[in-house]
This record gives structure tokens, sequence and C-alpha cells, in this order.
């Protein structure tokens, strides 16, 4: 209505700066990391601290809305998580994705998100007790899992690629070959209506010079907006 006052980023943050972590699913990652306080997390919650994200830094978060569960779950389709040694996520934002990923992890894997936003890094340690969540860009990924000891089976991504300028693209995509395993995966979403701009194009060109294996969806109509994901394997070498 015309007479309500939209509210501050501030007033945002500090609303949801009380929200009690999600309801925790009773199988995968989970099981050996429950809470003893099952809160419900809501999804009005939710898009409000993506929305508070987004007017913050709209290109660092790149989108007013977050993903969709029928997106995360086409996007994670081809990913065996259960059986990998070391999963890493970038740019989890209110952790669309991490829900279902955590729920797909084996027992034995060892998984950790890297965050850019710090809101977003607390929200999301109250939202899952006992996920590792990096306050950090995703250009240093590779110092991250060099602290592993390990390489990632699977690095899942939901940076905003299109707000990047080619350089950064670069750095954290060498960042993603110098830390995947010889047999491991890259996976990314975009939006539908951005993949057919020349930007979206170059992109996925530098995804074809460092992977054997680049494939792209079709369109997750039951998103807002409509996304596609593109499937990479077979890392190359970084390149200079």
């Amino acid at each position: 209505m015309a007479n309500h006052v939209r509210p501050k980023v501030d007033e945002l943050n500090g609303a949801l700066s009380t929200t009690p972590p999600a309801e925790r699913p009773s199988s995968g990652w989970w099981r050996s990391h429950r809470s003893s306080d099952p809160a419900q997390w809501s999804l009005l919650d939710e898009r409000l601290q993506f929305l508070a994200a987004f007017i913050r830094n709209p290109a660092a978060v790149g989108s007013l809305w977050p993903s969709s569960p029928t997106l995360a779950r086409a996007t994670l389709s081809n990913c065996d998580l259960r059986s990998a040694r070391l999963v890493v996520e970038l740019g989890p934002g209110t952790g669309a994705f991490t829900r279902v990923i955590l729920d797909r992890l084996g027992e034995q894997t060892e998984f950790f998100v890297i965050e850019l936003d710090s809101n977003s890094t607390l929200q999301l340690r109250r939202r899952f007790p006992g996920l590792h969540v990096v306050n950090d860009s995703a250009e240093n990924l590779t110092r991250h899992v060099e602290k592993t000891g390990k390489k990632a089976d699977y690095i899942i991504s939901g940076l905003p690629w299109a707000n990047m300028n080619p350089e950064l693209q670069d750095r954290i995509l060498d960042n993603i070959i110098d830390s995947l395993a010889e047999r491991g995966a890259f996976t990314t979403f975009g939006y539908w209506h951005a993949s057919l701009l020349p930007a979206s194009r170059r992109f996925r060109v530098r995804l074809e010079k460092r992977f054997g294996v680049v494939r792209r969806s079709h369109v997750i109509w039951k998103n807002v907006p409509p996304a596609i994901f593109y499937s990479c394997r077979h890392p190359r070498v970084a390149q200079d």
C-alpha cells in the first residue's frame, strides 16, 4: 500500500539476527550434527535476509530472490555427494543449496562453504550449527582447500558470474581448477535471460578452456527468475 514505508536495511538485518536456525533434515550430514533446538526457519525470513543482502550489495548477490529447491535439486542431480571426500560450496547466500547438499553428504564427507557477505555468513552459522562457513572471497578458494589436505570432488557455485568483470572470473575459475581433484566436477547456475547475452557466451568459453566437458542444462522454469546450470568435468591445468 502507498502508506507503507520500505524497511531500512539495518532494520531488516536487526530483525533477522534473532531468527532461529532451520529445522534440520533427518538424514545425511545432520545425523551427526543435530541441534537440540529444531526451531523452524520460515521461508519469509529467508527471503527477507536475501533481500537485505541484495540491498547491501546487489552486484555481489545478483538476484532479489533466493534459489528454489527445484533448481537446487536439478543442479545437484548428477553429483554423487555421498561418496565424496570433500565438497565446497561458493556463494551460498541464505543456504538454499546448502540445505540440499547437507542432506546428501556421506558420513565421512568434509564440507565447507565460502561466503563473502559478513551478514550472510553470520546467518548461515546460526541456521546450520556445526557447518564450517568461511567468510572470504572465492578468489582465495585454493588456500582454504589446501588446509584440508585433499582436493575437492565437487565445487558447487551460486556466484553471480554475470556481475563480475572478466579478470575476477578468471581468478576464481583458476582457483576452482587448482582445487579440484583429477576426477572432480564443478557445477554452477545462472539465469536464463542472462544466458542469452554476449557476456554469458564469453563465460561459457572460459569454462570450455578449463574443462574437457561442459554441459548446459534445460531451463529450470520453477525458479525466480528461470535458470540454467552448467556441469563441468575433466578439469585442465589453470590458465596463465
